[in-house]
């Protein structure tokens, strides 16, 4: 079954590959690319390759999902969660390209995928991970009741490691 999520200014899909271009001019901003541990896609094979070989959601039924404006059908970014295996947890994330930052997006669509992690994969906790210098980022985990739990590495830089419970959550 396909992970559709849904909220007032937004429709959360799975990336797809009809998608691809979308996420190569995300992954092609410096700024939008800034903060996390993997750089720009160099070209659509890779994209391909990508959205081909991503297991997310067969495996585990959860994923970072594309994010569309409901109104426009605009490509705002994506925003999910990703189960790490080897850490047993699952890891909230979003990225949004430029031109959408500042407007609510990345803590909308995450109360979506957290409610999402809680009432429906009955999850136990979320984390999310940011490096120290991306206060946005660390702001919206704030904004919606995760708290600070320990430093860690984030890619190769020096990282915050926010968590929230299926307790904590409304």
């Amino acid at each position: 079954m396909a992970i559709q999520l849904e909220t007032e200014r937004l429709l959360l899909e799975q990336f797809s590959e009809d998608d691809a271009h979308y996420l190569l001019e995300l992954n092609s901003d410096p700024d939008v690319t800034k903060y996390v541990g993997s750089g720009p896609y160099e070209n659509m094979d890779e994209v391909l390759d990508f959205i081909r070989n991503y297991d997310q959601y067969e495996k585990y039924g959860q994923g970072r999902l594309n994010m569309f404006d409901k109104q426009t059908g605009e490509y705002i970014g994506w925003c999910g969660l990703k189960y790490i295996e080897d850490k047993n947890y699952s890891d909230l994330g979003y990225r949004l390209l430029k031109r959408h930052w500042g407007k609510g997006y990345a803590t909308e669509a995450a109360i979506a995928c957290l409610d999402y992690g809680f009432k429906v994969l009955n999850l136990d906790k979320i984390i999310g991970t940011a490096m120290k210098e991306n206060t946005a980022s660390i702001n919206v985990f704030k904004k919606l009741g995760l708290k600070y739990s320990h430093d860690s590495d984030c890619g190769e830089q020096p990282g915050v490691v926010y968590v929230i419970t299926r307790e904590d959550w409304k």
